[in-house]
């Protein structure tokens, strides 16, 4: 559905995204990921055909964006960054103007404009204008924009941007509701949207990728994947330390604090080994009194700041093997 190859973009002697390849299929919700200034946006203006690339090619379900934009673009969804749209209009003009743009007769237009207005839930200030609309509602006109025309490819540059808790929550089961029968891209710096919705993830660091596979391979690259937390009173944490200290696969112990009068134990594994099956049995013989034992998935932000931090983090395949 997305085919890119070895996209860059350059300004001046500035190169900001630098060799970028990766491919979209259909029903994937794909999350870009990266720090302020790694390229994310001005790929996603490549792919859309916003911004013409220094080199490379981009392909929207088989047309050449740039040798074929209106075939590209007629299948493609895009909602930029800060969703632009004129303040004067009320969303119901806006969206039949966009409507309009894109070819729809008017029965069309009306049925598509509805449609985008009921998923989106902007159906209460449909004849308000954009100006006076919140940050959430405008960018749900935007969503609603990018949707109108049911694209098999939607891309969206921090999609749940300005929304409260609800919101992203709706926002995110509609990403949910369109992925099966769609190639979805989400270019964002929010960690959480990729746990919440998206099925594979591509890092990008200073123009190039960093990192690209499922949520689950991003988390097992933290320290915290299959560490072991133990919480319990401060008084018997030093007792407790040194008997997880004395477990074989158990490399290290890291104490934090719980809050009043407690203390959290976190056992970090040998590479690829598991310890809680150990650390249960070694509890339990004890006699640790235990609140809580729980195992760490792994930390996100842990990752995001080691692919993101160093000179250089070229993806390699064996980053996701």
């Amino acid at each position: 559905m997305i085919e890119i190859r070895d996209l860059s973009k350059s300004f001046g002697s500035f190169t900001a995204v630098d060799g970028v390849t990766f491919e979209v299929q259909r029903g994937e919700v794909l999350g870009f990921l990266g720090p302020n200034g790694a390229g994310k946006s001005t790929t996603m203006r490549m792919v859309t055909g916003f911004l013409p690339p220094s080199g490379g090619s981009v392909h929207i379900c088989g047309h050449d964006v740039g040798t074929h934009p209106r075939e590209a673009k007629e299948r493609l969804g895009y909602l930029p960054e800060g969703a632009p749209a004129y303040p004067d209009m009320t969303p119901a003009a806006f969206l039949a103007f966009t409507a309009e743009v894109r070819g729809m007769d008017a029965a069309a237009r009306a049925a598509a404009v509805a449609k985008a207005a009921r998923l989106v839930h902007l159906e209460g200030v449909m004849d308000q204008s954009i100006d006076t609309l919140s940050k959430g509602y405008k960018r749900r006109v935007g969503l609603a924009q990018a949707i109108l025309h049911d694209p098999e490819v939607l891309v969206m540059d921090e999609p749940t941007d300005g929304l409260d808790p609800n919101q992203k929550h709706e926002v995110r089961a509609l990403i949910r509701e369109m992925a099966a029968e769609k190639a979805i891209v989400i270019s964002t710096h929010i960690l959480e949207e990729v746990e919440a919705v998206c099925t594979r993830a591509i890092v990008i660091n200073r123009g190039r990728i960093a990192f690209d596979g499922t949520p689950s391979e991003l988390l097992a690259r933290s320290r915290h994947h299959g560490a072991v937390s133990l919480t319990l009173p401060s008084e018997s944490a030093g007792e407790v330390q040194a008997g997880l200290e004395q477990i074989a696969d158990v490399e290290s112990v890291e104490a934090s604090s719980a809050g009043e009068g407690h203390t959290t134990l976190t056992a970090f594994p040998q590479a690829d080994e598991s310890i809680v099956a150990d650390i249960s049995e070694r509890a339990h013989s004890a006699g640790w009194k235990l609140e809580e034992l729980r195992i760490e998935r792994g930390r996100l932000d842990d990752v995001f700041r080691e692919l993101t931090t160093s000179d250089t983090t070229p993806f390699t395949q064996q980053a996701t093997s």
